[in-house]
This record gives structure tokens, C-alpha cells and sequence, in this order.
């Protein structure tokens, strides 16, 4: 008989160890996140001497026409939503949307994705944050700290509040959307019959990791660039 105790979300301390007198944990988030890190450092790498070694005057095709895909989607998105900013902010946007698409779809090969560990989307969104107001201080100067007062001095707190939910929103978004889909599929490989799950994960894999995961990757990059873009807009 199927019981809950044979469901697994894949949330598991491999070895501990202890610093300055606390006991911490190597979990399957580390590796995973370790060995993305690995598997994104060889593509770029790979990709860059495709890139280098390309003849320009010859139709692009297998990874070159890929990349020039992937490329030329950034700069289109970057460009559409940040106008004359984007320049400055293509890089970290191509970075942060290839990070967190590689770790949504990580479950289609096994791994519990690493997004869906509060503990790797909190500093995701602590990063845009400190983004947003470093660069809107180098714009405005100390104006961007007196908006924080407009239209009335009563709303400060209501604006400051406003603030520091930025980081909050983005990251419990992007965790909320892949964990929950980590918990339907751990409950569906974990309690179904297998002769009745044999078909339905691979529709739930391609709803949960792909499609959602990459629905996630364009709403977590596009609310990036509409928040530094608003703090640094001359408009």
C-alpha cells in the first residue's frame, strides 16, 4: 500500500559539517547549483569560441544559430523595455536569464531544481534590490531618496514599505511557481499507481519545468529591468 511517507520532494541533507560552532548542510540544492554552474561555465565557454571561430559571411547553423537566437531575444527584450538603459544591463540580464531558465528546467534530467529553495531565490531578489537603488542613487542623487516622501510625507512608510517589497515579491514568485510544481510531481511519482503514472508525469514535467519555468525566467527578467528602469528614467 502507497502511504505518504514514500512521497519525496528531493529535500535532502547529504553530509553536515560544523562552522565556528554551527552545524551546517550540504543538501541536493548545493549540488545541483553546483553542478548547473559547471554545465552553464562549459556552454558559455564552448559558445564563445563557436562565436569566435564563426565565419561571418557564412550561414550561422547548429550552435552558432542558436546563440545568435538567444542573443539577438535579449537584446530585443532588454532594448523593448529599457530603451536607451539597455546597454548597461544586458549582460546581467542575459546572466540572471540563463541562470534561473537552467535551474527551472533542471527537473526534465532528475535534479530538484534549485529554484525551488527559498534560499536561492531570496538573494536573486536581495541582488535586484541593491540594483535598483545603487543605480537609481548614481541617477538622481539624493532625489531618489526624497520621492520616497512624494506626493505627501505621510505616505513615507507606505513608499518605504513599498521598497523593500520589491525583492520579497520576486523571489517568493519564482519560488512559489517552481515549488509548487515540485510538489505536485513529488506527490504524483510518490502516491499514483505506477501503471497509471507512467505517461502523466511527462505532462506534468513539460507544463511544471518547461513551460512554467520559462514563463518565470521572462516575468523575473522583465520585472528587473521595469524597476531599475523606473528609478533611472529621465521620464
Amino acid at each position: 500500500m502507497i502511504t505518504v511517507e514514500d512521497v519525496d520532494f528531493y529535500i535532502k541533507g547529504l553530509f553536515k559539517f560544523m562552522l565556528f560552532g554551527q552545524e551546517l548542510w550540504i543538501t541536493t540544492t548545493h549540488v545541483a547549483l553546483l553542478l548547473l554552474s559547471i554545465v552553464l561555465i562549459v556552454f558559455m565557454i564552448v559558445g564563445h569560441n563557436v562565436i569566435k571561430k564563426a565565419d561571418p559571411m557564412a550561414k550561422p547553423k547548429g550552435l552558432q544559430n542558436l546563440l545568435e537566437l538567444f542573443i539577438q531575444f535579449i537584446d530585443n527584450m532588454t532594448t523593448g523595455i529599457m530603451g536607451k538603459n539597455a546597454p548597461r544591463f544586458r549582460n546581467w540580464i542575459c546572466a540572471i536569464f540563463m541562470f534561473i531558465l537552467f535551474c527551472n528546467i533542471s527537473g526534465l534530467f532528475g535534479f530538484r531544481p534549485p529554484t525551488a529553495d527559498y534560499g536561492v531565490t531570496l538573494p536573486l531578489g536581495l541582488i535586484t534590490f541593491f540594483l535598483i537603488q545603487i543605480n537609481g542613487l548614481k541617477a538622481k542623487k539624493m532625489k531618489h531618496i526624497t520621492e520616497l516622501f512624494k506626493p505627501s510625507p505621510i505616505l513615507f512608510p507606505i513608499n518605504l514599505i513599498g521598497e523593500v517589497a520589491v525583492p520579497l515579491s520576486l523571489s517568493l514568485r519564482l519560488f512559489g511557481n517552481i515549488m509548487s510544481g515540485t510538489i505536485l510531481l513529488g506527490l504524483i511519482y510518490g502516491l499514483l499507481p505506477t501503471a497509471i503514472k507512467m505517461g502523466i508525469p511527462s505532462v506534468i514535467h513539460a507544463y511544471c519545468d518547461l513551460f512554467s519555468g520559462i514563463i518565470q525566467v521572462y516575468v523575473f527578467s522583465m520585472l528587473t529591468m521595469v524597476y531599475i528602469n523606473q528609478k533611472i528614467s529621465d521620464e
